[in-house]
């Protein structure tokens, strides 16, 4: 068993998995699996879609390519229960079985009705069902559109019922109101109709329908598409759904302005009939002329009454006119008296601007001008006069300060140079200067800090010692014949040249003691 089993030829992981790819989609091919839609999160960055299809005891993964998504009718959504098409397949990378999808349908109307209710509350919740957002439609709009099947009888049965009510234009916008692309093509049609305007050859329609026959729930499914819905809830143009029968809901009957129960009552409700326009029309135009009758007859009896209570034309000119006789005969005095009196103050004001002429003023300004000249003249004179009197006063003040000040300045000068000179003599007698002058020296460690014990040296170390008028260095040697025991003495360095006096014999006092 063993050599049998060493015998087998060997082949890479890669091999292997393609091997059971094969098996798996030899054996299987195309099926149809039914199962609870789980785990979906809607398109991958790549376009693809995963997710996977469970049941009560089983769980598959499923994957849809981005191309096939793009064509389905039926998406998937979370939780719901579908009958998938595809055929299975294994995924190398991972060591795993999938299904991949290329169709789906919901498994039953039971799933399409719990799809459409949540689909419904959603787009509810979002606003687009509000009452708020329904527009008015027209009376008598002049251009009607309808998004429908060109080839139905809705179309036909929708022209008739507007040709026998009130002849109007009627464009439709031909789409398939039936199968995958339908959904799509229904909302191009209402945004196409809201895009035109009407500048061009093609009015803009006043009102728009959108129209289907009757059908099962899954026949009418594309109109419960939210692309749909949107796009009747966007419409600027009143938009009336007439879709399937009485009984029949879809979506679009919620965002729509008006629901009618068929496409032959959408026409109805939208057009009103002509042949009743005209008879009201009448009717109202019989009661206007009768109105406009009784008004004038009423008019012109209170006119009858005005006039006969009216004076004559000649009694309402009688008083003006006597007024205007007596005026004329006033008239010539009134214009002698007035010219005579326009003389007179003419006369005054002609005395007064004599008094006010560029001569008189100007003589003014001179005398006032000269006058204030002379007070000028006067006031220059005795402030300069003041202030000669003021300058003397200040120099014979300043000359007075000079002759005590010079003396003054020589006693302080005194005083200071006294100060300076005794400050000098208690420097002088507290400097260790004076010592060094009286013979003594100073020894100072390398560190240049004064030696003050005999402790704080060694034999062999290095000194300074600073006397009078200089300083040398020394060596420290260990021997003081003079006291009579071992003491560090200081050993003048070889070689160095030395400005200090030579020794006394005798002996002198210890400087550290």
């Amino acid at each position: 068993m063993s050599d049998a089993v060493g015998n087998l030829p060997e082949i890479s992981v890669s091999d292997l998995s393609g091997a059971i790819k094969r098996i798996v989609e030899d054996a299987f091919g195309y099926v149809r699996v039914r199962g609870e839609i789980s785990g979906y999160r809607g398109p991958a960055g790549s376009g693809h879609v995963y997710f996977a299809l469970k049941d009560q005891s089983a769980k598959i993964d499923a994957v849809i390519w981005k191309g096939v998504f793009g064509r389905m009718k039926t998406r998937p959504e979370e939780g719901l229960e579908v009958i998938a098409t595809g055929k299975v397949s294994t995924f190398p990378g991972s060591s795993k079985y999938q299904l991949i999808v290329e169709s789906l349908e919901p498994a039953g109307v039971g799933a399409l009705l719990a799809q459409l209710e949540e689909r419904r509350k959603r787009l509810q919740a979002e606003g687009l069902f509000d009452p708020a957002r329904k527009q008015i439609l027209p009376y008598l709009p002049a251009v009607i559109g309808v998004v429908t099947s060109p080839t139905g009888a809705v179309i036909r049965d929708i022209i008739h019922r507007i040709a026998d009510r009130f002849p109007l234009h009627v464009l439709v916008w031909p789409v398939r109101v039936q199968g995958e692309s339908s959904p799509a093509e229904v909302a191009a049609g209402i945004r196409g109709f809201n895009a035109i305007d009407g500048l061009g050859a093609i009015p803009r329609p006043d009102v728009i329908i959108v129209a289907r026959g009757g059908g099962s729930l899954e026949d009418l499914w594309g109109f419960n598409d939210e692309a749909v819905v949107r796009a009747a809830a966007e419409s600027g143009i009143p938009l009336v759904s007439a879709v399937g029968h009485e009984t029949d809901t879809t979506l679009i009957d919620y965002a729509a302005d008006l629901r009618a129960p068929t496409p032959t009552g959408a026409a109805e409700m939208i057009v009103p009939v002509r042949a009743e326009l005209l008879a009201a029309n009448g009717d109202l135009a019989a009661r206007l002329a009768g109105g406009l009758r009784r008004l004038v007859e009423r008019r012109k009896t209170e006119l009858r009454g005005a006039v006969r209570a009216l004076p004559s034309p000649e009694n309402l000119l009688a008083q003006p006119r006597q007024r205007l006789d007596l005026a004329s005969q006033r008239l010539p005095g009134g214009l002698r008296a007035g010219f005579d009196a326009r003389r007179i103050a003419l006369s005054r004001l002609a005395n007064r601007l004599e008094g006010r002429s560029p001569r008189a003023e100007l003589a003014r300004r001179r005398g006032r001008l000269e006058s204030v000249a002379d007070r000028l003249a006067n006031a220059l004179t005795g402030r300069l006069n003041r202030a000669s009197s003021e300058i003397t006063r200040d120099h014979e003040r300043l000359h007075g300060l000079t002759n005590r000040m010079l003396p003054a300045l020589h006693r302080q000068f005194q005083r200071r140079q006294e100060r300076l000179d005794n400050a000098a003599k208690l420097l002088k007698g507290y400097s260790y200067q004076g010592v060094l002058d009286r013979g003594f020296a100073l020894v100072l460690d390398d560190a240049g800090h004064p030696v003050r014990t005999t402790h704080a040296v060694s034999a062999g170390m290095a000194v300074t010692v600073r006397v009078a008028d200089g300083a040398f260095g020394a060596v420290v040697t260990g021997e003081d014949s003079a006291a009579g025991q071992s003491q560090p003495t200081a050993k003048t360095s070889p070689g160095k040249a030395s400005s200090a006096k030579p020794a006394k014999p005798a002996l002198q006092s210890d400087l550290f003691s």
